[in-house]
Order: structure tokens, then sequence, then C-alpha cells
């Protein structure tokens, strides 16, 4: 069984200055483009990171600051590496959790447009995990029965890769696999549509798994406090949890698609304040006509009377009675000495 392409394959590989993802830079990137019609297209490009490479990651894969002192920087390069693989899907070794974002990092960094959204990608080293658990030089040795030469150069990894692959489809053509829940299937296939489905079972959103699809589809938190957890369940909670990402340590690649998701959760909260909006205006002219008028004032009582509490109360004066008999009697009584 051979791969069956419907468009290019590019396979790549990269050497850096180091293993963070947001802070370190690409030294070298080789791309070997597989094509439909089985010709290939290589490219290898040297480039000067901007920052020192440190010793330790020199002594891995041999390339020093003198090698690239006279090189461009990514940001003149960015546009014709998009371009030589701008038709392709993508294809590595450990690619999913390094090569890819690490790549996004800096095209997102040069400002230079790549969408991945339409791409498969496929990697290399999950089919070898899932299927065997080794490293790429054992799985070279063990699917190709050879030894890598140069090993740890970018063209010598990446061609290693592309040969494991198609070993790999040879092999396990029609070998059947059980997954965790026991479903079983015959994932590896001449069809890269298929291959990127078994390549990506842990589903990331953004490449270094901050966040990840469920079964439904829905991105989820997958770290810290909030892992496991819808994205936007925690915006409806915790608002500010986004501002915290976007202005944390964390990959470009991974605060553009948290950006997607934030902007989309911010258009449907608009969407529903927008639907209240009408319900409440309707429901205002008719709480108006259901509030009875006030009565008018009927209670006379002064203390209850806004007009009588203005005045202060008088007592109403009535005639003097005329002095009779009685009165003079109750005043001797009243008066008299004992």
């Amino acid at each position: 069984m051979k791969l069956q392409l419907k468009r290019p394959l590019a396979f790549f590989d990269l050497e850096t200055t180091g293993t963070n993802i947001g802070a370190d830079r690409i030294v070298e990137i080789s791309v070997i483009k597989l094509n439909p019609d089985g010709s290939e297209d290589v490219k290898t490009w040297r480039i000067h990171p901007g920052i020192p490479i440190p010793l330790e990651s020199s002594l891995v894969h041999g390339i020093y600051d003198e090698h690239i002192k006279d090189e461009k920087r990514f940001h003149d390069l960015g546009q014709e590496i998009a371009d030589f693989i701008h038709d392709s899907d993508l294809a590595g070794y450990n690619s999913n959790k390094f090569d890819i974002p690490m790549l996004m990092e800096e095209f997102l960094r040069a400002g230079v447009q790549f969408d991945l959204d339409s791409r498969h990608f496929v990697d290399v080293q999950n089919i070898f995990h899932q299927m065997e658990q080794r490293t790429l030089k054992a799985a070279y040795q063990f699917y190709c029965d050879k030894q890598i030469v140069n090993a740890h150069s970018a063209e010598a990894d990446t061609r290693a890769t592309m040969e494991v692959l198609l070993a790999q489809i040879e092999r396990y053509e029609n070998q059947e696999w059980e997954d965790k829940k026991g479903n079983k299937s015959i994932p590896v296939v001449g069809d890269v549509e298929a291959l990127h489905k078994f390549t990506n079972l842990s589903r990331p959103v953004d490449f270094a798994g901050r966040m990840v699809y469920n079964e439904q589809g829905e991105e989820l938190i997958n770290f810290g406090k909030h892992k496991g957890k819808r994205v936007e369940d925690v915006f409806n909670v915790e608002p500010s949890y986004y501002s915290w990402m976007m202005q944390g340590d964390f990959p470009l690649y991974t605060k553009r698609k948290l950006e997607e998701i934030y902007k989309r959760w911010n258009a449907k909260k608009a969407a529903e304040r927008q639907q209240a909006r009408p319900a409440q205006q309707t429901q205002a002219p008719a709480q108006q006509q259901q509030q009875a008028p006030r009565p008018a004032f009927q209670n006379n009582s002064p203390k209850s009377s806004p007009q009588l509490n203005q005045q202060p109360y008088k007592k109403k004066e009535e005639p003097a009675k005329p002095v009779d008999d009685d009165m003079l009697a109750q005043l001797a009584m009243k008066f008299k000495k004992g």
C-alpha cells in the first residue's frame, strides 16, 4: 500500500536554540515536499535567530553562532518558507507538540500569514509511540533497518522521518489497533486525513496543548485550576481569565486561538443582550398601563393632609358665653377661703 496524496505532504524538521516555544528561535529548517506524483522538492534554510545559541543546543545539532552570523533573520525568510509549503499538509516527528507550534510562533512574530485550519497534520512519532513506543533513531532502525547518517542535522532527520512513515504504512497495512475505550480500527492507512486523525488523538486546539477539544468539539482548558472546563464557561464565571492568559507567557498561537474563542463568546453575549432588549421595551409600556392612577386626596385629617400640614394648626375659637349665677357660684367655691 502506497501513501495516497491529494496534495503535497511537507515533511519538515527544525533545529532551534532550545525547547521553549515562546522564547527560543529557529536556526535551521529543512523541508521535503512529497508531491502527489511521487516527486520531491527539498529546501533547507539556515536562519540567524537574533539571540545567542546556547552551547548545550549547539552540541546537539552542531550549529554554532559563527555558522549563522551572516544568515538572514526569520523575519526576512518567513514569507519564502510559507510560500513553499502553502499548498501542503504537514508531517514531522513530534511535530504536533514542537515543530508546528514553534514554526507558527515564528510566522506570527514575523507577521506572516499562514493558515493551519484547512491542513492535515501527521505526527510520525505518535504513530510510532502508539504502535511501538520508541525513539526516531530506533524507529529508523526498526522500520527501515538503517542507521541515520548525520543524525540531528535537519535534512537527515527529515528524510529519516519521511522514510519511517512510508515504512509504517507498509508494515501496518490491515493491522488492527485498539484504543483505551476498547474501540478497534485499522488506523495506519495510506490516507493523510486518516493519519491526521490517528496522530491527533489528544485533539489539541493550539498544538501546545493548553486547550483541547472534547467529544462534542468544544474547547476545554487543559491546565491549571480550570482544567477540564469549557473555555466559554470559564469566561462566564471569570472573564479576567482571558486577560491573564493573553498577558501571560503562552505561545502566540495559543493566544490567537484563545482570542478566536473569546470573540465568539462575546458575539454570543451581545446577541443575547440584543434579544433581551426588545422584550424589556415592550414590557415597560404594559407595566405603565397596569399602574392605576393615584386617587385624589380625600382624608380631611390635619395630620395626613399635605395641604393642611403646610400651615400650623389653630384651635377653632367660639364666642364668649355671658356670665350667669352658676359661673359666679363656681368662682366663689374656687377661691373660697377656709
